[in-house]
């Protein structure tokens, strides 16, 4: 059987469909498709002229209810209805459906029908970078006002100890006041370092991701000469893009060293190892906004992991699974990151903890 195939042209009343983040399909009541829009060639890792040869009830794993429900909106049973389905993807990874949301409208004046498909993970994973930057935005304000707040005392105390120390003349009342200055100093460096991303201006630059990670690769090794590799996996296709490469050698800094941190045991056995890998990314969604290129910049290492009592908390300030650990290395990373209107997120398993840095290209 022929299949009606038509590619929109700029005036098509589906070319706008083009610019959406949802994959979006006209449908006849055969299934087969009007139009598809760039979404749902890329989900399925085909180009929309090669998506537009297939029936669309063969892509999911129950066609049946797929093709009852089109058939009942052109009977005009009713002119929408939504469920979930599962989506087969056989160019990319056959035998693992991806779960999707199925909504189905009537098209006014024609028997085609519009399907649109959202994938819940992407949805999870929106409604997940949300709560993270909300977050973030509390823990700013918190930091800022909690800072402030310590800053005055703790001049107070500092200049009160000093004055103090003058006056004295025992030596062992001289040592409690050098106690006194020093553990002020130390404070006064902690609230440096969590009021240091409010101070600091954002310097833009064309930024090269390859030269960011050589940069920490360098650091890294050189604090850990023996028994770490540093392995390189790079896409040498990234552009460069503008940022602030200072930040972005801060913020990946600050995951390798936790990293490196994490693997004394290997260290000492011989086998640590920490993977820098960058790739490309299509058809992106951060912040609710749609971006056709992205960096993924992966940094994974193969110890013994996150403990799960922090798993959900690590980007908190003040929370560190290391003993002595400030907890303000990832909160800092994370400010980086979302400052380059980016996302960071990790996976923890023992054996495999891997954080994923995702920055929009122009």
């Amino acid at each position: 059987m022929p299949l009606r195939m038509s590619m929109p042209s700029p005036t098509s009343p589906y070319a706008a469909f083009d610019h959406l983040a949802t994959m979006v399909a006209v449908v006849s009541p055969d299934g087969h498709c009007v139009f598809a829009n760039a979404s749902f060639g890329d989900v399925l890792g085909w180009s929309s002229r090669s998506v537009l040869r297939d029936s669309l009830f063969d892509w999911f794993v129950d066609a049946q209810l797929v093709r009852d429900t089109v058939a009942a909106l052109v009977r005009n049973d009713f002119s929408s209805s939504r469920f979930e389905a599962a989506l087969r993807r056989p160019a990319l990874a056959p035998g693992e459906p991806l779960p999707v949301h199925v909504i189905i409208n009537q098209i006014e004046g024609t028997t085609d029908v519009l399907i649109e498909l959202v994938e819940i993970e992407q949805q999870t994973r929106q409604d997940r970078e949300e709560r993270a930057l909300g977050q973030a935005r509390a823990n700013k304000e918190l930091i800022r006002n909690l800072a402030h707040e310590i800053k005055n005392p703790l001049g107070g105390i500092r200049g009160a100890a000093q004055l103090l120390e003058m006056e004295v003349e025992s030596r062992a009342l001289t040592e409690y006041t050098q106690v006194i200055i020093q553990e002020a100093d130390r404070l006064q460096a902690l609230v440096d370092r969590l009021l240091a991303p409010h101070r600091k201006p954002h310097v833009v630059s064309d930024v090269n991701i390859h030269e960011v990670c050589e940069r920490v690769r360098s650091l890294i090794l050189a604090e850990f000469p023996r028994g770490l590799e540093v392995e390189r996996d790079y896409d040498a296709s990234i552009p460069d893009f503008r940022g602030d490469r200072e930040q972005l050698i801060q913020a990946v800094l600050n995951i390798a060293h936790n990293a490196a941190q994490a693997l004394a045991e290997q260290v000492t056995s011989g086998d640590a190892k920490i993977v820098l890998r960058t790739r490309i990314a299509r058809q992106v969604t951060l912040g609710k906004q749609r971006y056709r290129l992205a960096l993924e910049l992966h940094i994974q290492d193969n110890g013994p992991g996150i403990a799960e009592s922090i798993r959900d908390r690590i980007f908190y300030p003040l929370v560190s699974g290391r003993e002595g650990g400030s907890g303000l290395g990832l909160t800092l990373a994370q400010t980086f990151v979302q400052q380059h209107q980016g996302t960071i997120e990790c996976e923890s398993e023992p054996g495999r903890t891997k954080f994923k840095i995702v920055i929009p290209l122009p």
